[in-house]
Order: structure tokens, then C-alpha cells, then sequence
């Protein structure tokens, strides 16, 4: 079995790495870092004994997830798990916030997701075998001021998976969405201060996840039948319940104050 996983040098990614190699699967792990994929392959290397191909590219660039595609085949890899974590948050009034950083986060959150995907999901079809896991994120399920771009890109991520889980099941292949809430990673210290800031407060503390704990809620879930779950019974309750019962404004301004708005 050989897993690729996006966004693998930190956090989440890192532990589906750690966790994936436990089971004994071969590895490609994609990043931007070389140097912390690098000491990470190393470790899986000598904990597991397994293959940890490194792939060090920018997965926002226009043509990333054809390059991807055609590095793995160059190398005669064939994926039968592919992990969908890379992703990327800006903290910022959208008119003050730099439109190319804006449409980098769409283009990494969104557009390689969806290219990663299509590329590989045609060998696992023709394989009729394979597992799709793309990371959403409870931000999925409101708009989020000062984080507009965000929420609205994992609001698509999770329609996507949704739909494309439908497309697949009879075909053999298992489609799963992850909406972690806050979860212990370096996600909010690159998104900027203030969301660091918010993501630190007191309230916010009693709903952060650790990556193992999302992870393992993964794998568990994974051997179920469910298109998507939110990690963390606080979270889902929030995520599922209270976004529903909440008229829309008051959700909106609830979010807003969370993130510092």
C-alpha cells in the first residue's frame, strides 16, 4: 500500500505520516519544507521500516497537481491512499488582505485539491480499490469573518468530498471528509497573529483537538460508511447543531467575535 499525503511536514499531515507508517504503508510525503520532510522520512524510515518517497514542491503553484502526478508515475508509484491535508488560512479583513495571498489560499485549499484528486482517482477506479481523505474543517459550516476565504474554501472542500463519495462508493473506493475544529498545529500562528491570538483564548482551548486525536477519529471512522464527520463532540455538537438552530446573523456575529472581529 503506498499513501501520499499533502501537507505532510507539520500538524495533521505529519501524524497521518506517522500513523499510515504504523500500519506499514509506503509514503510520499508533499510539502513545501524539504528539510522537515526530510527529517520526518528519516524517522519513519528507521521506526517502520518503510518506503518515504519526499516530494518538496509549493502545491499553490497553477500546474502543481499535474507535476505531482507525473513525479509519482515517473517514479512508478501507485497511490492507493491519497490525503488531501495541505491547506492554508489568512486572518484578515478581505479589502485589507493581499489578493495574491487570497488567491493562493483558494488555489492550494481548492484547486490542487481537486486536481490531486482527479488525476488520481481514474487508477483507483480502473483498480476498483482506493481512499480518498480530504481535510474540510468545521469553518465548513458558517461564514467566518476575517476569515472569509477560508471558510468558503473548506465550505467547497466539504461539498466536494460529499458529492464525489456519492460518485464513488459503488466503484469501490472510499471518499471521506475530516472537519477538524481548532486543533494543536502551526495552522493559526502562519494565518497571522490575531488568529493566533483568538485561537489561544480560554473558550477556544476546551474545544483544541491534538493531530493524533483527529487522526485516529479518522482511521476509525474510515471503516465506516459515513461522506464526512467533524472531530470532537464539542465541535460537531457546534458544527451539526447550533449553526442550524442560530439565525444567521447571530451565527455570523458569533463567529466574528471568536476570531477577534
Amino acid at each position: 500500500m503506498v499513501t501520499l499525503i499533502t501537507g505532510a511536514s507539520t500538524g495533521i499531515g505529519a501524524e497521518f505520516a506517522r500513523q499510515f507508517a504504523a500500519l506499514g504503508h509506503d509514503l510520499v510525503v508533499v510539502a513545501r519544507s524539504a528539510d522537515r520532510l526530510d527529517e520526518l522520512a528519516a524517522q519513519l524510515r528507521a521506526a517502520h521500516r518503510v518506503n518515504v518517497t519526499v516530494i518538496a514542491m509549493d502545491l499553490a503553484l497553477p500546474n502543481a497537481a499535474a507535476e505531482l502526478r507525473q513525479r509519482t508515475n515517473t517514479l512508478g508509484l501507485e497511490i492507493d491512499v491519497l490525503v488531501n491535508n495541505a491547506g492554508v488560512g489568512t486572518h484578515s479583513d478581505v479589502a485589507a488582505a493581499d489578493p495574491e495571498r487570497l488567491e493562493d489560499e483558494v488555489a492550494l485549499n481548492c484547486r490542487t485539491l481537486v486536481g490531486t484528486t482527479a488525476r488520481y482517482l481514474p487508477q483507483m477506479r480502473a483498480n476498483r480499490r482506493g481512499t480518498i481523505i480530504n481535510i474540510a474543517s468545521t469553518a465548513a459550516f458558517q461564514p467566518l469573518p476575517k476569515m472569509a476565504v477560508y471558510g468558503a474554501s473548506k465550505a467547497f472542500v466539504l461539498s466536494f468530498t460529499e458529492a464525489l463519495w456519492a460518485e464513488e462508493r459503488q466503484h469501490g473506493i472510499r471518499v471521506l471528509a475530516v472537519c477538524p475544529g481548532l486543533t494543536d498545529t502551526p495552522f493559526f500562528e502562519l494565518a497571522g497573529e490575531a488568529a493566533a491570538s483568538a485561537a489561544s483564548g480560554s473558550a477556544a482551548q476546551v474545544f483544541t483537538r491534538t493531530p493524533a486525536q483527529v487522526v485516529d477519529h479518522t482511521l476509525r471512522v474510515l471503516s465506516g460508511r459515513k461522506p464526512s464527520f467533524v472531530d470532537g463532540v464539542g465541535n460537531a455538537f457546534v458544527s451539526r447543531v447550533v449553526t442550524r438552530v442560530l439565525p444567521r446573523r447571530l451565527a455570523i456575529a458569533v463567529s466574528e467575535r471568536l476570531l477577534g472581529g
